[in-house]
């Protein structure tokens, strides 16, 4: 529930940014939705370590404010046996975590890139924008009063200026907008032709049933787009001296890329571990947890963002790479040796807690 809500309010935020294509551009809802959904995925790299340590912090707090955890330990339960559950859950958080970045991600970044170019340099027909006048090229203007879910343009109106001495003009009812080979065709019915001669003035109208006028679009099909980092897979991130599309600059950010999609699930476990070592770990105290809830969130705060500090960092010096798996890996085996060790207790101070515990328990 908390990873859904937070890739709602994400999803929410970044979907912002396209709300331009419905408005000005036309693209559908339906188009927009999965648009936008592509990004997903991605999105979920980032939230699931923070919705785990949310849920272990969550269930094992109350778990002590409602003494729970002390009659666990009193009963002679281990640190490692009260933690199992949160341990399942983050061994499964972290396969779906691995699923995400070696697969998951990078496919649908790549559908989302395609698709966004696709939008913006050849659908053409989906760029017109109702009530405007939408320029297509430097030299050619089209008015569209209407656009039907259909594709078909009701109430054209083309002005082409590639001739300048004889510009034209078109006026249709309806029509329709195809592009073919890198040039649009403007397929027009029942409507008139007129044209201009600059050199004599003379003025000239045809009306027309059926009229088609090819234009060149303004459009870069011709470039070869280059695939960004994210949606290239792990081997080819680890090897980008091998991709002819990727700048010999931009080999460190890909390098270091493709060691975060391995190294991102073990953030999950560091996440979890931190925040049962905060709350399983030590003595009891009727006071509450809060300053331990507090270190927890600061200690998980300082991981996150040394992470991504060192992944800036990497990728312009990678000889400072093993200081991201440091930051990484190092708080898992900590996390664990504070919450194996804990001070010998005598059988009285035991049997002090286990009443603290019952009497809280009859309280409550």
């Amino acid at each position: 529930m908390i990873s859904l809500a937070l890739v709602c309010v994400l999803w929410l935020t970044q979907s912002l940014r396209f709300v331009e294509m419905i408005v000005n551009r036309g693209l559908g809802i339906g188009m927009f939705i999965y648009f936008t959904a592509l990004l997903l995925p991605n999105f979920l790299t980032v939230i699931l370590p923070v919705a785990l340590f949310a849920v272990i912090t969550f269930v094992y707090s109350r778990l002590n404010i409602d003494r729970e955890l002390p009659v666990m330990r009193a009963s002679g339960m281990s640190n490692w046996a009260i933690a199992k559950p949160a341990l399942i859950l983050t061994a499964c958080v972290m396969m779906a975590s691995y699923s995400l970045n070696l697969y998951l991600v990078p496919k649908s970044y790549q559908l989302f890139r395609e698709l966004q170019w696709e939008l913006r340099n050849s659908m053409s027909h989906l760029l017109l924008r109702e009530g405007a006048f939408n320029e297509l090229s430097s030299k050619v203007t089209v008015y569209v009063r209407e656009r039907t879910q259909e594709g078909q343009l009701l109430g054209i109106l083309v002005h082409d200026e590639t001739i300048p001495e004889r510009p034209v003009t078109l006026m249709a009812e309806r029509g329709a907008l195809v592009e073919v080979d890198g040039s649009a065709r403007v397929i027009m019915f029942e409507g008139n032709r007129q044209v201009v001669d600059s050199n004599t003035g003379k003025f000239s109208m045809l009306y027309f049933d059926r009229y088609t006028h090819e234009i060149p679009l303004k459009t870069q099909t011709n470039i070869q787009r280059q695939p960004e980092a994210r949606e290239l897979m792990v081997e080819d991130l680890l090897t980008p001296q091998d991709n002819p599309l990727v700048g010999k600059n931009d080999w460190g950010k890909h390098i270091v890329e493709g060691h975060q999609r391995l190294l991102t699930p073990f953030l999950c476990l560091s996440n979890a571990l931190a925040a049962l070592m905060f709350l399983t770990a030590g003595q009891f105290s009727r006071r509450g947890q809060s300053r331990r809830i507090l270190l927890a969130i600061l200690g998980v705060i300082f991981l996150q963002v040394a992470s991504l500090g060192l992944a800036n960092v990497s990728a312009k010096n990678l000889q400072l790479l093993p200081l991201l798996y440091f930051a990484t890996l190092v708080p898992i085996p900590v996390s664990s040796f504070f919450m194996s060790w804990h001070p010998r207790r005598s059988p009285k101070r035991m049997a002090k807690e286990l009443k603290l515990a019952q009497s809280g328990q009859l309280e409550a």
